[in-house]
């Protein structure tokens, strides 16, 4: 029954915005060439605004953009705004300054805050957003969003990502870069263990590592016995994800609460997996290497790094069909979607619409499609997946993660959730650490929940 439901979900998803898709250079595809192309920009001369800026105002403005990329991402940008400053029609002139990682650009800009160094905008964590927000320094971008003349079509962005940034009845950011966290699952080799379908359920889950890893012990090498199943990953979203899978979770009412009983039940099945030696934790080996070498039938990966999976399964001569799958549950598989937001902070009336235009001029569909084909991350719009026809064809489990995506879910609208999740990824390395016996994680558990109330204060 669950997979039924899946598949209708799936299927509403495609017939709303048609295809899925991707492409390997930003530079080399039909979608990467019409992004060069300055879309036509409805006139704001007509009445109807009811920002109360005027037009001239704009003219030859100046914002700052703060973002927490560098290499290949930094470098498309930096493309994205020589095209906005050419070409857009109120003279518009964006700087941007790479902060480098998420962390720094946290602190960078939470230190200008109430100084003029301060950016106009910023690509930040949505948990950032709601500290800024709660410190009263976010633009709402609500009023932007519904303006007649300079507003956007939400209706095109799926609502995992669109729900994300809303604080009570203010939006205090929209949809810049979305990911997330998958199961890849070998099905050539599932196939041969007697496994015709992806699993469905923890037990299914437990039944395919469990083979795997036997067929080990029959190899004749003894260096692999403790192989074949799930690479443990103790990444915060993947523990995240294990306890939706159970129907559990970080929260209860706005509050966290770690020590429940689906909790324990996810975290004891998990441990037991190590204890049957149906998980195994990759220390000196890579696991995207064992999963192209058949010593693990399931590993966990983020969209970014599928396209380095491919490479490792060419790498390796193999020819085995793997799939992304979502954690399976037994009512329901759980997908954490995550991901970076734009924020613009509060200024000037005009600055504040400037940097509204520019960040509307990025979600437009053959900006979204490049940063795709760059970043193999989710479209961020339903009518995107039109222009990756391309992309999908070279990028099999990228349009699969893609068809997953009405599963997925937020994160937990706190700013304290920043910390939090570090936290929830240390505490789940810690019962791997220590060997934790399955019968003790709710010590585990309830050691996060106290910590946890700590962080939120």
């Amino acid at each position: 029954m669950k997979k039924f439901f899946s598949i209708l979900l799936i299927t509403s998803f495609i017939l709303a915005g048609c295809a899925a898709v991707d492409t390997t250079s930003a530079t080399e595809s039909p979608a990467a060439q019409d992004a060069t192309k300055t879309p036509e920009v409805e006139s704001t001369l007509e009445a109807g605004s009811r920002l109360k800026v005027n037009e001239d105002a704009l003219k030859g403005l100046e914002i700052t953009v703060w973002t927490p990329w560098f290499g290949i991402e930094s470098s498309l940008f930096d493309s994205f705004v020589e095209k906005f400053n050419s070409t857009n029609q109120w003279d518009i002139k964006v700087t941007a300054q790479s902060q480098v990682n998420f962390a720094n650009l946290y602190e960078t800009a939470t230190a200008s805050l109430g100084t003029a160094e301060k950016p106009d905008l910023v690509i930040a964590l949505p948990e950032h957003a709601l500290e800024w927000n709660a410190e009263g320094v976010v633009t709402d971008l609500t009023p932007y969003v519904n303006d007649p003349i300079y507003g956007i079509d939400s209706s095109d962005i799926p609502s995992v990502f669109w729900e994300q940034d809303i604080s009570g009845d203010v939006r205090i950011a929209v949809p810049a870069q979305r990911t997330a966290r998958f199961l890849l699952w070998n099905k050539t080799w599932a196939g041969e263990l007697g496994f015709d379908s992806s699993p469905d359920a923890p037990e299914d889950f437990r039944q395919q590592s469990c083979r795997a890893q036997q067929t080990m012990l029959k190899d004749g090498d003894s260096q692999n016995d403790f192989m074949g199943g799930w690479v443990v990953d103790t990444e915060p979203n993947t523990a995240y994800a294990w306890l939706l899978a159970f129907e559990g979770g970080v929260l209860e009412e706005n509050n966290y609460r770690f020590l429940t009983p689906n909790n324990i039940d996810a975290f004891t099945f998990l441990r037991e997996l190590s204890e049957k030696g149906c998980a195994w934790q990759a220390v000196e080996t890579n696991p995207i290497a064992a999963f192209a070498a058949r010593e693990a039938l399931f590993i966990t990966a983020s969209m970014e790094t599928l396209p380095t999976v491919t490479r490792a399964f060419a790498g390796a001569g193999s020819t085995d069909t793997w799939n992304v799958i979502p954690f399976p549950g037994e009512k329901r598989d759980a997908l954490p979607v995550y991901g970076s937001s734009y924020v613009i902070l509060e200024s000037t009336d005009e600055e504040q619409l400037a940097a509204w235009l520019f960040a509307r001029w990025l979600l437009d569909n053959k900006q979204d499609a490049r940063w795709v084909e760059t970043t193999h991350l989710f479209p961020l719009r339903t009518s995107t997946v039109d222009l990756l026809a391309d992309y999908e064809k070279t990028h099999p489990q990228w349009a699969e993660a893609v068809t997953l995506l009405p599963q997925g879910e937020i994160q937990p609208q706190l700013a304290s959730w920043r910390k939090v999740k570090i936290m929830l990824g240390d505490g789940f390395a810690h019962m791997y650490r220590v060997n934790l016996p399955s019968g003790q994680v709710a010590l585990t558990l309830a050691q996060m929940q106290s910590t946890a109330s700590e962080l939120s204060r």
